[in-house]
């Protein structure tokens, strides 16, 4: 029963990321398209400040709501950090080349690039940033306390 239990706790918290996800690519594509059409830069750059403002949104709602984390926020958000150190070369590089060398369309290889990270970043802050740290903040105690009393 506990398994059950810890399994539904868990499909859940996988949900909640992807709302919340959701939610950063909408800011991630509103901020793209509007410097896309509005600048008349190159791919990399509305993609770059784009990602940026999408990872503030998505980290502090996923720390706080999904994860549940009390550790310390200055070293997940370096961890965080990290992690984009790695991707974001990569998927900017290789949204580059897909939008501007091989002409795919933009909104196309930025959705490309949005369900890569996606995917990537929720086993990263599971199993690297908030290892250790899940259902710890206060919002957590109190469910706790809350399923406590209803036994």
């Amino acid at each position: 029963m506990a398994d059950e239990k810890n399994k539904k706790k868990e499909v859940w918290r996988a949900a909640k990321f992807v709302l919340f996800s959701m939610s950063a690519g909408l800011i991630e594509i509103g901020v793209f398209a509007l410097l896309n059409e509005l600048t008349g830069w190159s791919y990399w750059p509305s993609y770059l400040i784009a990602l940026v403002c999408s990872v503030l949104w998505n980290f502090t709602l996923n720390r706080k709501f999904t994860f549940k984390s009390a550790n310390n926020v200055p070293k997940a958000m370096l961890l965080v950090a990290l992690f984009y150190c790695v991707f974001t070369p990569l998927s900017t590089i290789l949204g580059n080349y897909l939008a501007e060398d091989l002409h795919w369309n933009e909104y196309l290889v930025t959705g490309i690039n949005m369900a890569l990270n996606l995917t990537t970043e929720y086993l990263y802050d599971t199993f690297v940033v908030f290892r250790g740290s899940i259902d710890t903040n206060d919002l957590a105690k109190k469910e706790k306390k809350k399923e406590a009393e209803a036994k």
